[in-house]
């Protein structure tokens, strides 16, 4: 912010005055009083002048004359107001009233000096550049916290659309995986049950068996899914290593695996996000890349931030054209890795062309 406030060494002025020698004598004086500084100073006497000169130039201050014939600071300002220029106007005048001094100022006017008062012109121009400056970095604050604010509010909706599309997924899943093996070992039990021959009993009870153990095997995939084991017993890197194997090898998809820095003995919140957005990288890979290899790079940063890198070799795809179309299968896995590392905190990058595959670079 500080640097914002420093003053320029050249000031453009841009001065509404209709007697050359007054406009002359504003010169030597700001000269005088500031030696240091550089002005360049453009002299109008009309509106239609200085209309023109805004159009052209952008102007640090403008110093206007109280009294002239043709023109005068109102009709300035509402020139000023009409093309929305923000340029701080500076009224200079022979001698002005408390009431109008005031009037004018209410008008918009940034403040007036009289003519007898040239020297301190340098001060009162440093003054209201500088508040120019703070008024748009406060009108720019402003802006950034509105476009935050809308976007907060978007991610809040993503985020309740994107824990009712995972709370669906684990429904379907313990429907159509869990709960039918479930049911199939209840039926081979009462089958054993009500049947009467030992050898049928025997061969129902050990269908039930295998499927209790099919259905054991599911939910801990279901688990791993969720949260992997492995984070809490081994660490991250253990974690995601698992995580590459358990989809790469059955896809038969050649994989690496590398960490850099110390993995932190005490894990945050990030690296179950980090286990996540491997899974969905991988996921998208299997799905859409025809890649035959995944490169997952680790980096532990300082802070506990963790930086992840996942790379394939497949056929890329146009990330605009990808993200900016209707939401579908092709980009929902896309938009939940977005939608999870903006929700952690940190921040994604999606690198990919066609057939130059894809990388997803997150730092959490």
């Amino acid at each position: 912010m500080s640097s914002i406030l420093v003053a320029p060494s050249t000031v453009r002025l841009l001065c509404v005055e209709d007697n050359p020698d007054d406009f002359e004598l504003m010169g030597i004086a700001l000269e005088r009083a500031d030696p240091g500084r550089e002005y360049r100073m453009q002299r109008v006497d009309d509106a239609a002048a200085f209309a023109q000169a805004l159009q052209q130039e952008d102007h640090d201050a403008i110093l206007c004359d109280f009294n002239m014939p043709r023109f005068s600071p109102y009709a300035a300002l509402q020139i000023l107001m009409a093309q929305r220029v923000p340029t701080p106007l500076v009224v200079v005048t022979r001698a002005i009233g408390e009431e109008a001094a005031v009037h004018v100022l209410r008008c918009g006017a940034m403040d007036y000096v009289t003519k007898d008062k040239l020297g301190t012109l340098p001060q009162i121009i440093d003054r209201v550049m500088a508040e120019r400056r703070r008024a748009a970095e406060q009108e720019r604050l402003a802006r950034e916290l509105e476009a935050a604010y809308r976007r907060l509010k978007k991610l809040s909706a993503r985020l309740v659309v994107a824990q009712e599309r995972e709370r669906t997924l684990i429904s379907r899943e313990l429907h159509d995986q869990l709960g039918q093996t479930l049911t199939g070992v209840v039926i081979h039990l009462h089958a054993a049950q009500r049947v009467t021959e030992p050898e049928v009993a025997r061969k129902h009870a050990g269908t039930a068996v295998e499927m209790a153990q099919a259905a054991v095997e599911q939910l801990k995939t279901l688990s791993f899914s969720l949260r992997p084991a492995q984070l809490d017993l081994l660490g991250l890197v253990a974690a995601v290593r698992s995580a590459v194997q358990r989809v790469a090898e059955p896809a038969d998809i050649a994989f690496e695996v590398e960490a850099r820095g110390e993995e932190p003995q005490q894990l945050g919140e990030n690296a179950s996000v980090a286990v996540r957005l491997v899974q969905e990288a991988l996921n998208n890979t299997i799905r859409h890349a025809r890649a035959t290899l995944i490169r997952v790079r680790l980096r532990f940063l300082p802070g506990g931030r963790i930086g992840l890198l996942v790379v394939d070799n497949g056929v890329g795809f146009d990330k605009q054209e990808v993200l900016m179309a209707q939401p579908s299968e092709r980009n929902l896995g896309l938009y939940g890795m977005i939608e999870r590392t903006e929700l952690a905190g940190g921040r994604l990058q999606l690198r990919s062309r066609p057939g130059a595959g894809c990388a997803v670079r997150a730092v959490l």
